[in-house]
């Protein structure tokens, strides 16, 4: 512990240097293509303890111990904890010996340094969650044994593997834990989350620090450097790589930045506001040395917490009381319910689906989950809602339970930081709750109730509430982390109760500086033409302060009111919003009736084209109804015009958003799998029309690379347009690829690198296809590649995502064979 609070004490108070990249350097020192680096543990460790030598003498204070590599999807368990444990022994070997040099032990420190398993998890890949969160923790448990001071987790392209990482850390050790992400050249990860998005999930589970890593240099980094330290009430870690890998004259792999000119680059990356530095791919320790002399003196802006409430899904962050009030869509909870109750009761998803599509179309930014039923394992259920939920919309959820066994797991496998619903100020609610939000992360709804139930008067609640805030910091949250919810009450019953709650809404934000929200539709309850008075209720609390409504999006009067309030309140610039909800406003649906969805709501969300329902499921990625919609439509057309005006025309829709920035990852691969399924149900009718698969395609990971998540993205994309994927798995050896190609006679081949280290074997790969396979054509991708990196090695094709491999395929298979 005391090395722990040195380390953070040493951040506190300026720059903290990591080290440089591992693999680039040992393969200028004689790693072999497709050789594994944390290998060298065991058979060469006298260079792996003189490059962490070299890396503290260089006057970094942290060094990654070479174990980036190695997890249990690539070794035994008894290979791995020789490798894990040998990677921690050299560098707190080398961090020793130069510490007694100078004497400066106490602010060096060795991190286990944990990458990729290297296979996307559930429900867009294969991995189970749990399977990862052990994977990691097998880690965790041999490197914290060996001595490790902190864990790094480094190199994330998922937020959904980047939590089970944390998690398994959080549960197997007590080291700080530092976390840095992967972001592309749009500002987000693979599966498209935004740097605000990782900073709520991040320091919901409060890590020590994050940042990001490798992808690129300084340079091009900053603007997502820039975003976190915005974002961010904990330090931020920058790792750029030496600039953009190129192949030189003589074959090798080099970086395009200097040392001095990385050096210089760094400037503007901590004044930006990092305050942990080092590098990454190309880096090495002429380049730590550098860059800590050129930014001697310079200091980072000082640490600031943000006091901001903030909720996330996948993709993005929803901030709380920041600008303006948030809208979370009521419709996805069975009280009064029929048709939802008889949908939970039957399994019936797929309606549950497009209630969630239907209020993200209506302007909800977060979206109820509350699934409770007396004859239903609640917790099973909410756990299946809330991941298929997370297949359909990228909005932030609410997980609304009081089963806390229940509020666990679904918090446990919730992509993102979620909002919970709710806490009271009931000592067994808090004692419940309280533990699991410190934990998970997320904003809790904290009613003003207790064991005597809900005060009367407004001072009544506002106690409660201190009371629930005061409770809540001795578990170390604080006020950002409480949605106070003062109860709304019927006025058929009570007429005062309305004024009551108003009046405790602007006193707990005036008293106690905390966020408020209310269900707003509970005023009206046994009254007619209830939407009146529901809108009427949300202006009055729009002006007392309230920053969240839980309510009905199709509800007219209700989005008459939220509009009007952003227009006159300035929230709403230029009154464009107000505008255009007018200019539509007799298009939106009338109020629905309790129980009740509007008519083709999955299919045809406001705002959005018509499309058939088959277009829609795909694009919706509902596999089930995806399969039923083209049963029906090749009955009618054939198997093959279905494919050509209805399956191709769907994913090219998303294909098209996809490139836009408008879906991600996780989209596309859901509308992938709904299209595959049609495609299966399709597939009997093509010895009948005549139809057939557009052709083969052989996909591999090259030697040494054991990371296959974009290949197995690019396989599913691929099968979703109609061609048949000879998938070779990863860590492929050149010979086995050029065997396949022959024996099963295909024009294509795609390869797969994410290690720098290994595209030496992707060159040599190509290499001998060429030289084997003259008329073969070769597409590559990979985080490491560049076009002129692809040209450079002879690849035919250069594919930066999963849709130009598709066009790859088009262009060298052509149409049906």
């Amino acid at each position: 512990m005391e090395r722990y609070r040195k380390l953070l004490q040493n951040i506190r108070e300026g720059l903290v240097f990591f080290d440089g990249g591992t693999g680039t350097v040992l393969a200028s020192r004689g790693l072999r293509p497709g050789e594994r680096p944390e290998t060298w543990n065991l058979s060469r460790a006298e260079e792996i303890c003189a490059l962490h030598t070299a890396y503290y003498s260089a006057g970094a204070s942290i060094v990654k111990a070479n174990t980036f590599g190695a997890n249990p999807m690539h070794y035994g368990d008894a290979e791995l904890r020789a490798i894990v444990s040998a990677g921690i022994s050299l560098a707190i070997e080398a961090r020793d010996a130069v510490s007694r040099e100078d004497g400066r032990g106490e602010e060096r420190f060795v991190a286990l340094d944990i990458g990729p398993l290297g296979a996307l998890l559930e429900p867009y890949g294969t991995l189970p969650f749990e399977t990862a969160v052990e994977y990691f923790a097998q880690i965790v448990r041999i490197g914290a044994e060996a001595g490790a001071d902190l864990v790094l987790i480094e190199t994330m392209t998922d937020a959904y593997e980047t939590k089970a990482a944390v998690l398994a850390a959080k549960e197997n050790c007590s080291l700080p834990i530092f976390v840095t992400n992967t972001y592309d050249g749009s500002g987000k990860l693979m599966t498209g989350a935004s740097p605000e998005a990782m900073v709520a999930l991040l320091e919901g589970l409060r890590v020590d620090a994050l940042g990001l890593n490798c992808s690129t240099g300084p340079a091009a980094m900053l603007p997502v450097v820039e975003r976190l330290c915005s974002a961010a009430s904990i330090p931020v870690i920058v790792n750029p790589n030496a600039g953009l890998p190129r192949v030189d004259e003589a074959g090798k792999t080099v970086y395009d930045l200097t040392p001095d000119a990385f050096a210089e680059a760094m400037c503007d990356i901590v004044r930006a506001g990092a305050r942990i530095v080092g590098g990454c791919c190309g880096t090495s320790p002429a380049y730590i040395a550098a860059a800590q002399k050129r930014l001697a003196g310079i200091l980072p802006p000082p640490l600031t917490k943000k006091h901001r409430s903030v909720v996330s899904s996948y993709t993005h962050a929803v901030y709380i009381g920041k600008n303006r009030p948030v809208l979370i869509g009521e419709r996805i909870n069975p009280t009064g319910k029929k048709l939802l109750k008889e949908a939970l009761r039957s399994g019936n998803t797929e309606y549950i689906l497009s209630l969630a599509e239907k209020q993200e179309a209506e302007g909800a930014d977060v979206l109820d989950v509350n699934v409770g039923l007396p004859e239903l394992s609640e917790s099973d259920v909410l756990c299946d809602t809330v991941r298929r939920l997370q297949t359909v919309t990228a909005l932030p959820l609410q997980i609304d339970t009081g089963d806390p066994a229940a509020m666990e797991r679904a918090l446990r496998i919730y992509n993102g930081k979620a909002l919970i619903n709710s806490v009271s100020g009931k000592d067994e609610s808090m004692e419940a709750v309280f533990p699991l939000q410190k934990k998970y992360g997320g904003v809790v709804v904290a009613l003003t109730l207790d064991e005597n139930g809900i005060p009367e008067t407004a001072e009544g609640r506002v106690a409660i509430a201190r009371k629930i805030l005061a409770r809540a910091k001795e578990y170390g949250l604080s006020e950002e982390d409480l949605l106070f919810d003062p109860l709304t009450l019927t006025v058929s019953t009570e007429p005062s109760a309305p004024r009551v709650t108003l009046e405790a809404v602007r006193r707990i934000k005036s008293e106690l500086g905390c966020n408020t929200s209310l269900g707003v539709s509970n005023v009206s309850f046994g009254l007619p033409n209830r939407d009146l008075l529901n809108g009427t209720f949300f202006s009055l609390a729009l002006s007392s302060g309230l920053d969240a409504a839980i309510l009905n999006p199709a509800s007219i009067e209700m989005q008459k009111a939220y509009h009007a309030y952003l227009a006159l309140t300035g929230l709403d610039a230029g009154c464009a919003e107000y505008i255009g909800f007018a200019s539509r406003a007799d298009l939106l649906p009338a109020p629905t009736p309790t129980g009740a969805v509007a008519p083709n709501s999955a299919d045809a969300p406001a705002g959005a084209p018509a499309l058939t329902p088959l277009k829609a499921a795909i694009v919706g990625g509902r596999s089930e109804k995806a399969s039923l919609e083209a049963e029906r439509v090749a009955a009618e057309k054939g198997a093959m015009d279905t494919v050509e005006t209805e399956i191709i025309p769907a994913l090219d829709l998303v294909g098209k958003e996809f490139e836009a920035g408008k879906r991600f990852l996780p989209q596309l691969l859901t509308a992938a799998e709904a299209a595959k399924a049609a495609f299966s149900v399709l597939s009997r009718y093509f010895d009948r029309d005549g139809g057939e698969s557009k052709g083969k395609v052989i996909l591999a990971t090259v030697k040494g690379d054991v990371h296959d998540i974009g290949k197995n993205i690019v396989k599913v994309v691929l099968e979703s347009y109609g061609y048949t994927v000879l998938d070779l798995g990863r860590d492929v050896p050149a010979e086995e690829i050029v065997a396949a190609a022959k024996r099963e006679a295909v024009a294509l081949v795609g390869l797969s690198a994410l290690m720098t280290t290994t595209v030496p074997a992707m060159a040599e790969t190509i290499e001998l296809l060429k030289k084997e396979l003259p008329s073969v054509r070769v597409a590559v991708g990979g985080a490491v590649l560049t076009k002129a990196y692809a040209d450079r090695i002879g690849a035919d094709f250069y594919c930066r995502d999963a849709l130009d491999t598709v066009r790859a395929a088009e262009v060298t298979l052509g149409g049906v064979k």
